[in-house]
């Protein structure tokens, strides 16, 4: 094949890529999205580049996408540095008044201008804040009964300043989204008494995609999605077929938290919500823009 034949072929499968596209880019123009990032799509060097394209892409091609990040690796990586221990407790990190400065100074500062700067990178304009700014995240302490060989029991866990949102005010969303920007979120929340809570970065985003009515949440995790028994992944759930699958114990593990916070964020106001594997290079354009994703789709029903 000449050097002309292999080029007229590439511009002919990305006019077809193009093509197949359109219906989906034309389906999701002006909507919002919500992606959750974390896991090795933060830590893979290859992997976060592509997450950074990805996401400017979004915004160039209409979608409105607001990103919220994890980082746990980072904040023990930080308290080891300073030689803080750290415990945990059903995956949650306890936090006391000292840690959870740390904890603010890693997520809010670090993480969250390294997330922004990925996306800025790759030609779109980022602005990092964390839900402390503009009231974005209340707060209040998380409060979880302990489990004993699987039973839980009356008696409260004291995580110190682990806590969950209360109530989103999406007006700073808003203001930067309809000026061009795509907001990175630090999952950080202000308590009654103006005290900082660490919230789990699935949940915050579970509750901010319910609050701006996303068209899709988009939770990537280090799995494909949700599996059926034989192993095989499952490509969409109602609600009520989800919350069986927790019953039964098809759900199971960690995977059960995340399937909760796709099902409230659905029942707050999010059209759908998708767990999918962000070890896949570009997992976020192939849910969208493609027929078939690469996760599990939950719908409310």
């Amino acid at each position: 094949m000449t050097g002309t034949q292999s080029g007229d072929r590439e511009a002919q499968v990305r006019a077809e890529v193009l093509a197949r596209a359109l219906p989906y880019l034309r389906r999701y123009a002006g909507d919002t999205v919500v992606v959750k990032y974390g896991g090795s799509a933060m830590v893979d060097t290859s992997l976060s580049t592509a997450f950074g394209h990805d996401i400017a892409l979004l915004k160039q091609v209409g979608v409105n996408p607001v990103v919220v990040h994890g980082g746990g690796p980072q904040i023990s990586a930080m308290l080891k540095r300073l030689q803080i221990e750290s415990t945990f407790i059903d995956g949650l990190r306890v936090t006391d008044a000292a840690m959870i400065d740390v904890i603010e100074m890693v997520l809010g500062g670090k993480v969250n201008k390294q997330v922004a700067g990925l996306i800025n990178r790759a030609g779109a304009l980022a602005v990092g804040i964390s839900g402390l700014d503009g009231g974005l995240i209340s707060a209040r302490r998380l409060q979880r009964r302990a489990r004993e060989a699987g039973v839980e029991t009356d008696r409260l866990l004291d995580l110190g300043f682990v806590g969950e949102p209360t109530r989103i005010d999406p007006r700073v969303i808003y203001a930067l989204s309809g000026s061009g920007l795509i907001p990175v979120i630090a999952p950080i929340g202000a308590g009654e008494q103006g005290e900082t809570y660490n919230i789990n970065a699935d949940t915050a985003a579970g509750a901010i995609a319910g609050a701006v009515n996303a068209s899709r949440l988009l939770m990537l995790t280090d799995v494909p999605g949700v599996l059926d028994g034989d192993g095989r992944l499952i490509p969409e759930l109602t609600a009520e077929d989800a919350r069986r699958g927790i019953a039964s114990g098809m759900i199971s593990g960690g995977m059960i938290p995340k399937v909760e916070t796709c099902l409230e964020a659905v029942r707050a106001g999010a059209k759908a919500a998708v767990i999918l594997d962000g070890r896949v290079r570009h997992s976020c354009l192939l849910e969208l823009f493609t027929e078939a994703g690469p996760g599990t789709l939950i719908r409310g029903g």
